[in-house]
C-alpha cells in the first residue's frame, strides 16, 4: 500500500482544515487507517484511527470532539476533518495503514510522506 497525504496548510486558531490520504492498491479496504502527527522536537503521536468498515473510530483525548476521521473505500481515501484548530495542533500529519494496535505506531507498517499543518494564534 502506498499512501499520499495532502490538505495541510496554515490557518488561524479556530479555523479548520481537511486532510486527505489517497491509497494505492486493491487491499485498502482491508486495513485500519490512522493519522499521527509529529511536532518539532517531539515524538510522533497518535491522533485518530478508523477500522476497515468505518464503523469504529478512535481519537486521542487532545482532539476528541474537534477532529473527525472518515474513509471512502470506493475512492481508496481516508480523511481527517480538523475543526477548532489550536496552535498546539501544529505538526506534520501522517497517514498510515495497518492491522495492529490502533494507537501504536508499530501497528502501522505503511506510512505516507506527511503534510504540514500550521496553526497561528
Amino acid at each position: 500500500v502506498q499512501l499520499q497525504a495532502s490538505g495541510g496548510g496554515e490557518v488561524q486558531a479556530g479555523g479548520f482544515l481537511r486532510l486527505s490520504c489517497a491509497a494505492s492498491g486493491r487491499t485498502f479496504g482491508s486495513y485500519r487507517m490512522g493519522w499521527f502527527r509529529q511536532a518539532p522536537g517531539k515524538e510522533r503521536e497518535f491522533v485518530a484511527a478508523i477500522d476497515w468498515s468505518g464503523g469504529i473510530t478512535l481519537y486521542a483525548d487532545s482532539v476528541k470532539g474537534r477532529f473527525t476521521i472518515s474513509r471512502d473505500n470506493a475512492k481508496n481515501t481516508v480523511y481527517l476533518q480538523m475543526n477548532s484548530l489550536k496552535p498546539e495542533d501544529t505538526a506534520v500529519y501522517y497517514c498510515a495503514a495497518g492491522a495492529g494496535l490502533p494507537r501504536s505506531r508499530d501497528g502501522y507498517p505503511y506510512w505516507g510522506q506527511g503534510t504540514q499543518v500550521t496553526v497561528s494564534s
